[in-house]
């Protein structure tokens, strides 16, 4: 599973990390956000880009000592989409400038994570049409990753147009085409940085977007076929925020938003996320994403890979942000091992290594396959039963073992070990132990890696982030779920496959699990109707994208809910045409905040206008449950009597003349103890672009502590089916989630 994000690493510098802080030399990096820009003089772009730089120097010169220089300390000015700057700041220095007026916040730079041939075949989504690539070709996806691997074949700009006249994109320490369009690199304001792809993520999500087709693709013989994205005819704009050991800095992130918005991207892929989400106006995502809702442009970002098994939660909340789980597809990589009592063990791995032979099992001496646990020991040729996971087996490997069984909590997911492996189940390890101590002679086979079918899936998966959403309950994240287990595609050459740093293996393509890989389907998806619908909002995409999504609360996931995988898994055949859809403002979204407590001083700044920052009391008398969002959450007391009220308006981006009739879908279990009503039962709409409102109130029994309930309120007219979950639940005390 992927994980990425940070800035690169200066040994001159004494680079360290206190608490996910960015500190140099007794600095720590620092964002202030000073929310909008002034209004420019579009006769003068550039002398106003030197002003509003200037004003950051003047205002970091007002708190720093007279020896002590702005421009030695600032390291990114904000100034082509939002307004702000980040420094190298004392903790001293960030306190005076969080008092000063005129300033939204001051918060650290964080550290954040980086978080296919079957996967849109899985979905029902086809090849594009030549037909339509000219379409696609207007639409611009900025990646914000690890850069790009551009000699790909699926980066190729065989028979594309040059750009859209409206580009206003670079191309930094990079060779550009027709197809990838723009590429930067940022690095905690150093200069010289390249876009080029060193880890691999960046290359992978960006041809999952939108990867040209290209045929025979595989993993040494494993997940064959034809890899594409999901829009083959659009362009990239590439801006590496990511670096080594997949570490992005927020500084940098909040930079490639900036320009990323300014340069004229339509959507923004963010395969980035963290344990937990942090206050809007304290992530760097948040800003950035709010910042490029205002200019039209829709981000799609991961949910996060900190499963309940790791204890995290959804990261990526804002409501103006599309939140993507990660979901199964029905293509499975399984391997086995066979034991000499003839009993054949299925676990997971993505194993190109040749087969192991009647080799001896051996349970570690200190019962743990640490490589410091097995140095010294008699391994060599032997399969190693390994009780956890630590080291990715490594340590069996580097003992001289010929195999490994290790035991993972996340048995679902397949993954490259640096030798012949397999990962199973705890009882799965049980059984393998109950034979080895039934005999004197345990030996194993373990055989190469299979393609397997699992009729069940989609299922989410173990390690995707869950909801609820921390810092605004009421709004349901993640939206839905899109492919994110075993998925090929392009990858960079310069970085090695497997787990053990010292394998030099290289390949073109390769399978890798997240979040951070049912992001890019989702962004694809996005950029798909927005060929289509160039005047559609971001929350207009949105909500085609999550009230088409399929369901997946079936009773092969009943240990699942929407709190898991939002709406249900990603079709973006649908999204394309999905009869109504919710919209929604920036003034909305505002009113979310007001409803929040938010400063309406700081929302003024953030906006630019007094008069949309909680301005009267409709507004300011709001809860964040009337936003107009495509799903309605509630948070409730365990076992008491409720009722809430959801405020929702719909838009007919169909035909004229339209007619729809509400039902409403229950969950398993879910009818007993919830009454959902629908006012009016009926919705009329005389032409395309009418609106028509209604309102949806809940009532009902709490569950108990941790429990969730759910409907779905679905608007059908015979052609479309607009189908929004209803999700309530109560609080999880023992994980401390809300």
């Amino acid at each position: 599973m992927t994980a990425l994000c940070g800035g690169q690493e200066d040994p001159s510098k004494k680079l360290r990390s206190e608490g996910g802080i960015k500190v140099i030399g007794g600095l720590g990096v620092y964002i202030v956000y000073l929310g909008h820009l002034p209004s420019a003089d579009s006769s003068e772009p550039e002398g106003f880009s030197a002003a509003v730089e200037a004003s950051h120097h003047d205002l970091l010169d007002q708190v720093l000592d007279a020896d002590r220089s702005a421009s030695d300390r600032i390291l990114h000015s904000y100034k082509r989409s939002l307004n702000g700057f980040a420094a190298r700041l004392t903790e001293l220095e960030a306190h005076k400038l969080s008092s000063m007026e005129g300033i939204v916040s001051v918060f650290p730079s964080r550290t954040r994570e980086l978080l296919t041939t079957r996967s849109w075949d899985f979905l029902g989504f086809p090849q594009t049409p030549l037909e339509e690539l000219p379409l696609e070709g207007d639409v611009i996806v900025g990646m914000l990753d690890s850069g790009v691997w551009p000699d790909s074949p699926s980066f190729s700009d065989d028979g594309m147009s040059p750009p859209p006249r409206r580009w206003k994109g670079a191309c930094q320490n990079f060779t550009c085409n027709n197809k990838i369009i723009g590429a930067r690199a940022y690095s905690n304001g150093a200069t010289g940085m390249s876009p080029l792809d060193d880890h691999g993520h960046g290359s992978h999500t960006a041809s999952t977007v939108a990867g040209r087709a290209v045929g025979n693709v595989s993993l040494a013989g494993l997940a064959a076929g034809t890899a594409r994205g999901a829009v083959p005819g659009a362009r990239l704009a590439i801006y590496r925020v990511c670096w080594q050991r997949g570490h992005c800095g927020d500084a940098d992130v909040l930079a490639a938003f900036d320009d990323a918005v300014a340069d004229g991207v339509d959507v923004i892929s963010f395969s980035i996320g963290s344990k937990a989400p942090s206050p809007y106006f304290e992530d760097a995502a948040a800003i950035g994403s709010f910042h490029a809702m205002r200019r039209g442009v829709l981000t799609s970002a991961g949910a996060g890979n900190a499963g309940v098994v790791a204890g995290g939660s959804v990261c990526n909340v804002a409501p103006w942000m599309l939140s993507v789980a990660a979901s199964s597809i029905d293509r499975r990589l399984v391997d086995k091992i066979v034991l000499g009592n003839g009993k054949t063990i299925v676990g997971a791995s993505i194993n190109t290594f040749p087969p192991v032979q009647n080799a001896t099992l051996a349970f570690p001496v200190n019962g743990s396959c640490d490589p410091d646990d097995l140095d010294g020991g008699s391994y060599q040729g032997k399969i190693v039963l390994c009780p956890g996971q630590e080291g990715y087996g490594l340590g069996p490997k580097l003992a001289g073992a010929a195999g490994a069984v290790l035991v993972g909590d996340q048995p679902d997911v397949a993954f490259p070990l640096p030798l012949p492996a397999l990962v199973v189940s705890q009882d799965q390890f049980d059984e393998i132990l109950a034979y080895v101590n039934s005999t004197s002679n345990p030996v194993g086979t373990i055989g190469g890696t299979e393609t397997a079918t699992d009729p069940q899936a989609p299922k989410p998966a173990s390690f995707s982030s869950p909801g609820p959403n921390l810092i605004t309950p009421g709004i349901l994240k993640p939206d839905l779920s899109a492919p994110g287990i075993e998925i090929i595609a392009s990858w960079s050459p310069l970085s090695p496959t497997k787990f053990n740093p010292k394998d030099n293996g290289k390949v073109l393509y390769n399978i890798e699990s997240g979040t951070s890989m049912a992001c890019p389907h989702a962004s694809g998806a996005a950029a798909y109707v927005k060929s289509f619908h160039r005047d559609w909002s971001p929350a207009m995409i949105m909500s085609a994208l999550i009230t088409t999504a399929t369901p997946i609360n079936t009773p092969a996931n009943s240990g699942s809910n929407e709190l898991k995988y939002g709406a249900g898994q990603l079709n973006p055949a649908k999204a394309r045409d999905p009869g109504l859809v919710y919209d929604a403002s920036e003034r909305d979204y505002i009113a979310v905040l007001c409803a929040q407590g938010y400063n309406a001083t700081a929302l003024a700044l953030v906006t630019g206008s007094n008069a949309t920052a909680c301005a009267n009391a409709s507004v300011a008398g709001s809860v964040v449950g009337d936003l107009n969002y495509p799903t309605m959450a509630a948070q409730v007391d365990p076992g008491k009597n409720f009722t809430v009220g959801f405020p929702r308006t719909v838009t007919n981006v169909g035909d004229g003349g339209a007619v729809y009739n509400v039902k409403v879908v229950f969950a398993v279990g879910a009818a007993d103890g919830l009454a959902v009503a629908v006012s009016p039962s009926r919705l009329e709409f005389s032409e395309q672009n009418a609106k028509a409102s209604f309102t949806v109130t809940v009532a009902g029994v709490a569950p108990g502590v941790g429990r969730v309930v759910s409907a779905a309120v679905v608007w059908s007219n015979g052609e479309h089916e607009v189908r929004s979950p209803v999700v309530v639940y109560t609080p999880d005390v023992e994980r401390n989630l809300v």
